[in-house]
């Protein structure tokens, strides 16, 4: 086989044999093909896309390009969870636990946050000394012990999608929703996950903004999912404004630690008891999601997701004094408050352009290098549908730079609309994909 073969038919909309997808990912992997030359298979992909087969066989390719997780001996179900992105989506650190509590084991591979997004990885080392880059044996280790672990991706797991994500994300591929479903549920299936619960994100702060190409997208990931052996799910929720009062790493960690000790926002909890409880229905602890969400809450109103959030971080070596005591974490030099210029009701508050001023401010990046100030970021004083006075606090935003101070207050001039009748709030949830037709919200 030769790979200009390869590019010239996907060029030309001809679908690829399992033979050359197989071929193609093992010399791509062990570096016999150039990056110039994947550029152009991966923007031939997203012009002209992939056959549900192809997808299928990219993605067992992309799991056979390295090592896979075995957790049967666990003797726990195991199902994790994944989210397309969004901003101030902390949901990840608050769920693991509370379903680890409830029974079902959260084998939980994360990522970093780029662009307007943030990242798992991200919120949790801006706890001091905490470790992400977990081995495979220690990730096992981990999850067996507490019923939980949050690393990162290794270089033994799918680095044929280590490698192929970087180049999507510096030559404009990321959005392509073959290529989305293929990085996403081979490294789930990798990492040993039996069932997936995906929290897909509609709306302004989305990581797609069309509502149809996240619904395609959901659809695509849960058949996909399911194909693979993984019983999958989709929650369709609401990203039009951020999850929470905060966006930033350790404002999140630290709204996540008061969420599990019960002083959680109403939307972060609503998202996540939903979530949980489907994750529940899937490891087969409960047989509906509004049982698996009074489960959730058992577990939460016990004390037991923190203590186990709590051990986590010692294990993987955090400094544990900002778990218990969370205001002793200094907060960057730098403030500024943003304020209403009149009285009324927030109609509207940009997640977009708030989580482009949190990254500006230095709690996110552009590229994958670039350094983060982990208590950079913003706090939210009101949400869509709360009252505000002229001169009403809207944001507080953080920065060790004061330099960035004007350039994120300039990104967030029109971030919030506000008018004179009540605006009613709406639920976080608002569908369910579930191809085998099994659960229902």
């Amino acid at each position: 086989m030769d790979f200009v073969s390869i590019i010239t038919q996907k060029r030309d909309g001809k679908p690829l044999t399992k033979g050359q997808i197989s071929w193609m990912i093992d010399k791509y992997t062990k570096g016999s093909i150039p990056d110039y030359q994947m550029s152009a298979f991966l923007m031939a992909v997203y012009f002209n896309g992939m056959t549900k087969e192809e997808v299928m066989l990219l993605t067992r390719a992309m799991i056979n390009s390295g090592k896979t997780v075995d957790l049967s001996g666990l003797g726990t179900p195991l199902v994790d969870k994944h989210s397309t992105g969004g901003v101030g989506d902390k949901i990840s650190l608050i769920l693991a636990p509370l379903v680890a509590g409830a029974g079902v084991s959260v084998p939980m591979m994360s990522g970093r946050g780029l662009g307007h997004t943030g990242g798992t990885l991200d919120k949790l080392e801006a706890i001091p000394g905490l470790r992400t880059n977990l081995t495979i044996d220690k990730f096992r280790d981990e999850i067996k012990k507490i019923g939980f672990a949050m690393t990162g991706q290794t270089g033994q797991l799918v680095p044929a999608d280590k490698k192929m994500y970087a180049l999507r994300d510096v030559t404009a591929t990321v959005p392509s929703i073959p290529l989305i479903c293929a990085s996403i549920i081979s490294k789930k299936k990798a990492e040993g996950a039996k069932g997936l619960v995906l929290d897909v994100k509609m709306g302004s702060g989305a990581f797609l903004k069309s509502d149809d190409k996240t619904r395609k997208l959901a659809e695509a990931l849960v058949r996909l999912g399911d194909m693979s052996g993984m019983h999958t799910i989709a929650l369709l929720t609401e990203m039009n404004e951020p999850l929470g009062f905060t966006v930033g790493n350790w404002l999140e960690t630290k709204e996540s630690i008061l969420a599990l000790k019960g002083q959680g926002p109403d939307d972060v909890m609503e998202v996540t008891t939903a979530l949980g409880g489907l994750m529940l229905v899937l490891g087969k602890k409960a047989k509906s999601i509004e049982q698996g969400k009074e489960q959730i809450l058992k577990v939460l109103e016990s004390g037991k997701g923190f203590e186990l959030f709590r051990e986590m971080v010692i294990i993987q070596g955090g400094d544990v004094s900002f778990v218990d005591d969370p205001e002793s974490y200094a907060l960057p030099k730098y403030a500024r408050v943003i304020t209403a210029g009149r009285k009324g009701f927030i109609s509207a508050e940009d997640a977009l352009k708030i989580g482009i001023a949190a990254g500006h401010l230095g709690a996110g990046r552009i590229k994958v290098t670039d350094r983060i100030d982990p208590g950079a970021g913003i706090v939210l004083h009101k949400k869509i549908g709360d009252q505000v006075e002229e001169g009403g606090k809207l944001a507080t935003l953080y920065t060790s730079n004061k330099i960035l101070l004007n350039e994120a207050e300039a990104i967030l001039a029109d971030a919030w609309k506000i008018e004179d009748k009540i605006i009613e709030k709406k639920s976080k949830v608002i569908d369910l994909i579930d191809i085998e037709g099994k659960i229902s919200l």
